[in-house]
């Protein structure tokens, strides 16, 4: 892995190079390994949280973990083009647009005890925006490569807080063109749906139960790109247990095998589909 300035990542996926970089500022990493007609996402797995804000925050580590998606970049690691986060979304959060990515308060409670220098929003600001400018030129590249492509925009959610059954994975769709894209969607439901976990977690699949996909990332690419679509796809937080801050890596590791070719699958064959 390289550490690479925007401008350097920009000029290698112009030239159609293969790379695994993370970025200058160390905000987000990127993995070309091969250019195919899909792309894995994972904006909201980052942690990381830059120490001029620590004495400024209001909410724990463990507070802002809870709310994070942790290891949803591993769940898709395996895959030929994966760009992700390294930063908390309590810093700045790729999911919401530029001019709401920095939270006052965060579900319920108020994030900073004094308001930020405009220093500090300066800062992150510009990882939000560098990230986009990387995003805009891949799909760009892959749009004109292949003619269409596939976005798997993975997050996670705690399913505990929720006062009745919620599904194991829920797409959100409410932002896609469903009349166009409507059969990937089922088919990609379907699959999901067909997962076997360990531990005795019973597995599902719904489309806009839990969540409808109004996050920024899909909203971008969808309103940017015709001949993309943005899959956003949530996992309930039966791989840890989201109140005690444990990680069970078996069920991480089951879901990730899964996903190797569920999603390879998935995507290869719609594209295939759809360009006939």
């Amino acid at each position: 892995m390289h550490r690479l300035s925007v401008e350097q990542i920009i000029s290698k996926i112009h030239n159609g190079e293969t790379f695994e970089a993370v970025s200058e500022d160390y905000s987000f990493t990127l993995k070309i390994s091969e250019y195919v007609p899909y792309v894995c996402g994972a904006v909201h797995d980052g942690h990381q949280f830059r120490k001029s804000l620590w004495e400024n925050c209001l909410h724990t580590e463990y507070e802002r973990w809870y709310e994070e998606d942790p290891c949803t970049k591993q769940m898709v690691n395996s895959h030929p083009i994966v760009i992700a986060g390294c930063d908390s979304r309590f810093e700045y959060d790729l999911n919401r647009e530029p001019s709401n990515a920095i939270y006052e308060d965060a579900w319920g409670k108020k994030l900073w005890k004094e308001p930020l220098s405009d220093d500090e929003k300066k800062l992150s600001l510009q990882k939000h925006s560098n990230f986009y400018s990387v995003i805009d030129a891949l799909i760009a590249k892959l749009e004109a490569d292949f003619g269409l492509v596939f976005v798997y925009d993975m997050h996670s959610y705690n399913w505990k807080r929720w006062d009745r059954k919620v599904p194991t994975w829920n797409l959100g769709t409410s932002n896609i063109d469903n009349e166009r894209f409507g059969d990937s969607v089922e088919t990609w439901r379907k699959s999901l749906e067909e997962i076997q976990l360990p531990n005795n977690i019973v597995n599902d699949a719904k489309v806009n139960d839990t969540f409808q996909g109004n996050g920024y990332f899909l909203k971008h690419i969808t309103q940017k790109f015709r001949n993309t679509l943005v899959l956003a796809t949530e996992i309930a937080k039966v791989y840890c247990d989201e109140y005690d801050y444990i990680i069970y890596p078996e069920v991480v590791k089951a879901v990730e095998k899964e996903l190797v070719f569920r999603i390879r699958e998935h995507a290869l064959t719609s594209y295939k589909k759809m360009k006939e």
